[in-house]
């Protein structure tokens, strides 16, 4: 352990990550740096600095990366319709990647032979941020407390706490959420408490960015989301950074119960585990896209895309962002996005999003010359239908003929 002079550790300020700090500078005897990440989760960052300074942190790294993370995650993400197991948007998974190249990025800046993390030998995490480092820095050393010490409870680390002298912020008991929760633009998550019987339904009271949908607006609300190469760059004709879309996005959606999933889903690690999310933008991003496309995009390729997706979203979940693989597939989406521009018109209420509109005045596949019920004025001649059926049918007729059964 000697050979490490410096560890770049992923850090919250809160119990764990502190207890982690002075964890390893005992155990290594090294010397600290801390990386704190603005994901747009929310909370004041400062403390954080304050902790690590405290703890006798000499470099203490915090920086915004909300336009970053929307921008060169969360888009790319959405340009492919993603979704994990039909439902999770990846909200947390998305995150990972962009923390892990900030890790190496400080390391690298300041000579760190280790980097540290905070997760748990149980979760996805570890795989997502240990895949990252080693993919950008791959003689790196990555240190993970939770599968190295002995310190296997809450109380042992406030136990920690107190034979070190942590400060550790103390909250009333009604105060304190009983849910283990990972906040960012994009997401909300919750796990633990009474969400580890999957059998129980939520307290109203967890949720944090929306309204149920009973207590929704009786109104609905309608937005204009205006695209360009599959990404939205405009809401009701302002023109918006990313990070501002989703901010805006979570906000009208949260206030009509949108965004809310509770679901059993499969770890990488081998096990299932029941989490919820709230990702309002996120829901209202991936109806309209697909409306976008539904217009402006060949058929063909948008099918491959959709026989593409679930391996895109499991590469993501599992931490392969930065993987050759996922980087040619990445390729295929976004040559698929040069003509996904227009406008998506939609009705948000009660929880529900609703396409009532979509056009794209440079880019349409639509055609209601050749569509229409009315007369076409030969845009489309029928009787073509005829040879085309015959054709297809040829193989099914042949087998019948000879006696293979179909039933």
């Amino acid at each position: 352990m000697t050979d490490i002079d410096k560890v770049v550790l992923s850090y919250s300020g809160g119990l764990d990550t502190s207890v982690i700090l002075k964890w390893l500078q005992e155990t290594y005897d090294c010397e600290v740096v801390t990386y704190t990440a603005d994901l747009g989760q929310g909370e004041e960052l400062d403390p954080a600095r304050v902790k690590a300074d405290s703890m006798g942190v000499k470099e203490i790294f915090i920086d915004d990366v909300r336009e970053e993370f929307v921008r060169d995650f969360v888009f790319p993400m959405f340009r492919c319709n993603t979704i994990y197991e039909g439902e999770y948007l990846l909200g947390t998974s998305i995150a990972r990647p962009l923390i892990a190249k900030r890790l190496v990025d400080i390391a690298n800046e300041t000579g760190a032979q280790a980097v540290a993390h905070g997760a748990t030998g149980k979760g996805n995490d570890q795989v997502r941020f240990e895949l990252g480092v080693y993919a950008l820095k791959p003689d790196v050393q990555v240190i993970a407390p939770w599968r190295e010490w002995d310190l296997s409870s809450r109380e042992s680390l406030m136990a920690f706490c107190e034979q070190h002298q942590i400060q550790v912020d103390q909250k009333h008991d009604d105060e304190k959420s009983p849910y283990s929760m990972d906040a960012n633009l994009l997401h909300i998550s919750y796990e633990g408490g009474i969400l580890e019987d999957p059998a129980a339904e939520p307290e109203e009271s967890m949720w944090l960015w929306s309204v149920s949908p009973e207590a929704a607006p009786d109104q609905p609300t309608y937005i204009e989301l205006n695209f360009e190469s599959g990404d939205v760059t405009a809401i009701d004709g302002k023109a918006m950074t990313p990070a501002e879309i989703l901010t805006h996005l979570n906000k009208v959606g949260g206030g009509n119960g949108i965004g809310r999933l509770d679901i059993v889903e499969n770890r990488y690690v081998g096990m299932k585990a029941r989490g919820c999310y709230e990702t309002p933008g996120g829901t209202i991003l991936l109806k309209a896209h697909r409306a976008i496309e539904s217009v402006t995009l060949d058929r063909e390729l948008a099918h491959l895309k959709d026989e593409l997706m679930p391996r895109y979203a499991s590469l993501i979940y599992n931490g392969y962002w930065w993987s050759p693989e996922r980087k040619a597939l990445q390729a295929l989406i976004d040559q698929s996005q040069q003509y996904v521009n227009g406008k998506v018109y939609l009705k948000l209420y009660k929880g529900n999003v609703i396409v009532v509109g979509r056009e794209s005045a440079t880019d349409s596949l639509y055609d209601s010359r050749i569509v229409t019920f009315e007369d076409d004025a030969g845009a489309y001649d029928q009787s073509d239908a005829s040879g085309f059926i015959k054709l297809n049918a040829l193989r099914i007729k042949i087998a019948a003929k000879r006696g293979r059964k179909v039933d």
